[in-house]
């Protein structure tokens, strides 16, 4: 794992995309050198038509999920997968560049640039995708031997493919162990010998008790200057999952450790990063939010829109703006509900807007208005609030940054309407609060479109 403007990422996605990148620009090169009939060149041109085929193909294959790293699919999968990137890649590509104010000095030249990027990708794809499992092993030592040793093996095993767990080493005051006595490696060596000994690479801190003796600092720091990385859970979770436990959460590791960066540069770039893009979206999206619109009205009359007191930043007030997606009467006794997967008061047309997310639509208008961000914690009333803030810990620290019209909980999880399901979410919420920046928020809307596209956590 690297950590990239501030968000934990893999590396292997990363070298995909830039091999992917450097085939494309080997492709035009190749072009050039076999020029052989003197085709006319412009050499800026050729310059636009590789970034733009570089930023098409990373587009498309980011939102086909080609380089995500966490994933159930076989190799069939994965090469049918790159296969459909690749040739959506050079099309719309091409497309692009003709429909764009730019004639191209020599079509022929564009074309064979694009042809000759084809092959050297679909190599590249197609033997990552079956060299995967023989990449070489993130060896990791956890220390600890009860529930929060075995929770880190299960999330390990689940999320990184290319983590090793070389074995679990028991603390001082450790004496019932829940794993396999055969993981357990032996105590004849300090736990500094044993890391070396093992050529580990990093140690995740999992005791289930810290107190009376338990934490070993000398042997963590010897550990830490002889070039391993040495992580509390806390840490762990944020790098392996891309959220903050509340289960291995306290107040100092907030307070102490780095992130909450709420700089007056950071906030003026996203707000105009809010207004220009949100400006773009409902100028492409104007005809859909019309035909939606009248839907609603055959269906189910008027009003079209659904205005709801929502908390935003610092726990200010302010109204949302949604497509009715209910009936008139979905709260006629005046008590805020929380919606379900299969609300019996959502209408036919809603359902359909809620699965495609066109109901969120309108909340456009809040982004430019300044309410709320296009990327952010989902806005919530303030009766549930009020009741979260009261049974989830740290609940209000979401607070602290404006809310948004999706976010990184939003497509990491699964649409939930229970308090265990915000816990859930809040531990998402908290991570991008302590990690956000311009990156993030691109990586949270590529995501937000995968997940229009394909309809999960819909509801």
């Amino acid at each position: 794992m690297i950590r990239l403007f501030s968000h934990w990422c893999h590396w292997r996605p990363l070298a995909q995309a830039l091999l992917d990148s450097a085939f494309v620009i080997v492709g035009i090169v190749i072009a050039l050198m076999w020029n052989r009939h003197g085709l006319p060149i412009d050499h800026k041109q050729i310059v636009v038509f590789c970034l733009l085929l570089i930023a098409v193909a990373m587009s498309i294959s980011a939102l086909l999920g080609v380089y995500q790293r966490i994933h159930r699919r076989t190799i069939i999968d994965g090469r049918t997968q790159a296969l459909l990137a690749v040739y959506l890649s050079f099309p719309i590509a091409y497309a692009l560049y003709i429909l764009l104010p730019l004639a191209p000095a020599s079509p022929e030249l564009a074309q064979l640039s694009a042809m000759s990027a084809v092959f050297g990708l679909l190599v590249s794809r197609i033997s990552t995708n079956a060299t995967n499992t023989g990449t070489s092993k993130h060896r990791i030592l956890v220390f600890g031997t009860g529930a929060k040793a075995l929770e880190v093996k299960r999330t390990l095993n689940r999320s990184d493919p290319a983590a090793e767990i070389v074995g679990f080493f028991a603390g001082p005051n450790e004496n019932d162990s829940i794993l396999p006595r055969n993981q357990i490696l032996s105590h004849y060596r300090t736990l500094t010998e044993t890391a070396l000994a093992a050529n580990v690479q990093e140690i995740v801190v999992a005791l289930t008790e810290r107190r009376g003796g338990s934490m070993p600092l000398r042997e963590l720091l010897d550990c830490k200057l002889r070039g391993i990385r040495v992580l509390d859970l806390a840490s762990h979770f944020e790098k392996t999952l891309g959220q903050i436990r509340l289960d291995s959460l306290y107040a100092g590791w907030l307070i102490f450790g780095d992130g909450f960066s709420q700089g007056y540069f950071r906030s003026f770039i996203k707000r105009v990063s809010d207004i220009f893009f949100s400006l773009i979206l409902l100028v492409v999206a104007l005809p859909v939010m019309i035909v939606t619109g009248l839907l609603i009205v055959l269906e189910d009359g008027l009003p079209v829109f659904y205005r709801q007191e929502r908390v935003g930043l610092n726990g200010r007030l302010f109204n949302v703006i949604k497509f009715r997606s209910m009936r008139c009467d979905a709260e006629k006794d005046g008590t805020p509900v929380w919606a379900t997967a299969a609300d019996d008061r959502v209408t036919k047309v809603g359902r359909i807007i809620r699965r495609l997310r066109f109901d969120e639509l309108p909340q456009l208008f809040c982004v430019l208005k300044g309410d709320m961000s296009l990327v952010g914690p989902r806005p919530e009333r303030p009766f549930f609030a009020d009741q979260l803030t009261k049974d989830i810990p740290f609940y209000a620290v979401r607070h602290s940054v404006k809310p948004g019209l999706t976010g990184w909980a939003q497509v990491c999880y699964h649409y939930g309407a229970t308090i265990e399901d915000s816990a859930e979410k809040l531990q998402y919420d908290l991570y991008y609060v302590k990690n956000h920046s311009l990156f993030l928020d691109l990586v949270v809307l590529f995501e937000t479109v995968g997940v229009v596209i394909t309809g999960r956590g819909a509801h």
